[in-house]
């Protein structure tokens, strides 16, 4: 061990590698709860508990490395893509865990909580009028009913590890449970829209592209004054902003 890494940090919580231990630390013991609990569910391969002592949460390092980062080049080949399609059908198709996570908020919970956001985001100046009414358009094809599968609830690119073509581990579950498939395509494939083809192939069927690009724009709408506000910027380069910009 040569150093501590600080991998995240912000208020709601910290990850930490030391060697090769991440260390995660959040105050909210239900968080942590919900990621133990979905990573025994999950039918994919998962980061191995070490240890667990309030409020951290030991795991073990995983091999391989991610397909890029948000904002960044992609670094993985088109077999890669396609292994995180297949494993992420593999998730989808396993049998329901018994609660409800981030991707599968209701309709109406989520309409509500998405105008709201839009509203701040024009009068309080933090986004033009005409790229978040742009945006909410597009998003209005993402408030559909859908079929519940098992979902990660923040497949988010970073949190997806492989070696070559073969998927070598999922991490961050706190937000998994009963959702929207779709969200998670959707989540993983965010700013990287040229390899989405390729993780359909691994996939397969079942995937409507004008879901997927509303729940781009849905997500981003959500997602920016939070990064803001803990210390993320949404405006850099291929980040959320951009996302929302190509939909225009």
């Amino acid at each position: 061990m040569d150093e501590v890494e600080v991998v995240v940090a912000h208020s709601e919580r910290a990850t930490l590698r030391v060697g090769d231990v991440f260390l995660k630390v959040d105050a909210d013991q239900a968080r942590v709860d919900v990621e133990v609990e979905m990573m025994a569910l999950a039918p994919v391969p998962t980061p191995k508990v070490l240890w667990r002592r309030p409020p951290v949460l030991a795991l073990a390092a995983l091999p391989g490395t991610t397909l890029g980062r948000l904002g960044g080049p992609s670094t993985g080949a088109p077999a890669g893509w396609a292994a995180a399609g297949a494993a992420i059908r593999t998730l989808h198709e396993a049998p329901l865990p018994p609660r409800t996570g981030r991707a599968g908020r209701s309709i109406a919970a989520l309409t509500a909580e998405l105008d709201d956001e839009c509203e701040s985001l024009v009068t309080n100046g933090v986004l033009p009028a005409d790229l978040v009414t742009r945006n909410r358009q597009v998003a209005e094809a993402a408030l559909r009913p859908w079929a519940p599968a098992f979902t990660h609830g923040d497949l988010q690119i970073a949190h997806l590890f492989v070696d070559g073509d073969e998927v070598t581990g999922i991490i961050d579950w706190s937000e998994a449970g009963q959702g929207d498939a779709l969200y998670d395509l959707a989540t993983f494939t965010l700013g990287h829209e040229e390899h989405l083809d390729d993780v359909m192939a691994g996939y397969g069927s079942g995937i409507d592209l004008d879901v997927i690009h509303a729940w781009w724009s849905l997500r981003s709408l959500l997602a920016v004054r939070w990064l803001i506000e803990h210390g993320f910027d949404p405006f850099a380069p291929g980040c959320e902003i951009d996302v929302m910009r190509s939909r225009m």
